[in-house]
């Protein structure tokens, strides 16, 4: 997510763009849909089948089991807005799209990944309060709070994305209508515009890495309290759970930013085109499909009621 804060001018500027991912592909590009589809059902049977299950089993009716179900919607709706259209594009030649239609694309996505950050630092602020406040954890991690931060971080992932597409719509395309991308990245749309970019890159990139120091900065001051009550004061099998679970988060935490990391750092590397392509969709779609394998595996209330499911 690049932000870009000042307008170029052109004699014209094209409004109609084409997506081509993955343009080394030349022949057979009906055959990338394969991938994109296996991907997408796992992504949709394993995050809905979670949902589901915490949704009707009252033993997880909790709110870190409702966090983890949120984090899971997220999921689905960032995926949501990519792969159907990359697929209709593979499959049915449909790769046209407008400006209009590639800066909405372009903001829902960022929204959704900034939202999916914030989504994990409510889990780290629920665990936080479950084991360094647990006498008061239901009084204060009550659905009323979730829905109030839910919205909150919406609203603040809103503001923040909101200039990278005004900005963007502000500027003339003339050097080409050809997006290489399967999706309306920001970085590809600038080097369309008119004139050199590349310092308004810097800054984005810049902006990117503020914001994402941030975050990680909230999350690792949250672990290490976390971690040293579990080991200071909370003795047993407690413990044990404390450090399983809060393991469980913190590798979800450390898949989601390494998949941004080396996403950020690809498009901005004198590499292939198809290879941006591959760490951008690794970005967007791996960790939507880990996380239900993640959290299905290695929280043993979920585990069990999946299984008791099965065995239905």
């Amino acid at each position: 997510m690049d932000l870009v804060p000042e307008n170029q001018t052109s004699p014209s500027s094209h409004t109609e763009f084409v997506l081509r991912g993955f343009p080394g592909v030349s022949s057979s590009r009906e055959l990338l849909a394969i991938p994109f589809f296996i991907v997408y059902v796992l992504i949709l049977a394993g995050n809905l089948i979670i949902i589901s299950r915490i949704w009707v089993e009252k033993s997880l009716q909790s709110p870190m089991y409702h966090l983890i179900a949120l984090l899971f919607a997220v999921n689905i709706s960032c995926t949501a807005a990519i792969v159907p259209s990359t697929l209709m594009a593979l499959l049915c030649g449909l790769d046209g799209i407008s400006l209009g239609g590639c800066l909405f694309q372009m903001s829902f996505m960022y929204v959704m990944v900034m939202l999916e950050s914030d989504v994990l630092l409510m889990m780290a602020l629920d665990r936080y309060v479950a084991i360094c406040k647990p006498l008061r954890y239901h009084d204060i991690m009550t659905g009323h709070l979730l829905l109030r931060l839910f919205l909150l971080g919406f609203v603040e992932c809103s503001l923040l994305v909101s200039p990278i597409v005004v900005v963007a719509s502000m500027l003339d395309f003339c050097s080409s209508n050809h997006i290489l991308d399967f999706v309306c990245e920001n970085p590809v749309l600038l080097n369309l515009s008119c004139g050199n970019v590349n310092h308004i890159q810097l800054v984005g990139l810049m902006v990117r890495i503020l914001v994402t120091a941030m975050d990680i900065s909230l999350l690792l001051v949250s672990y290490s309290r976390i971690l040293y009550t579990a080991l200071h004061l909370v003795t047993g099998r407690a413990r044990h759970k404390t450090l399983h679970t809060c393991g469980t988060h913190l590798c979800v935490v450390v898949l989601n930013y390494s998949c941004g990391l080396l996403s950020s750092i690809a498009y901005r590397m004198n590499i292939s085109i198809d290879l941006q392509n591959l760490t951008s969709a690794i970005y967007y779609l791996f960790p939507a499909s880990i996380h239900p394998l993640i959290y299905g595996y290695r929280v043993k209330e979920i585990w069990a009621c999946l299984i008791k499911c099965w065995r239905r």
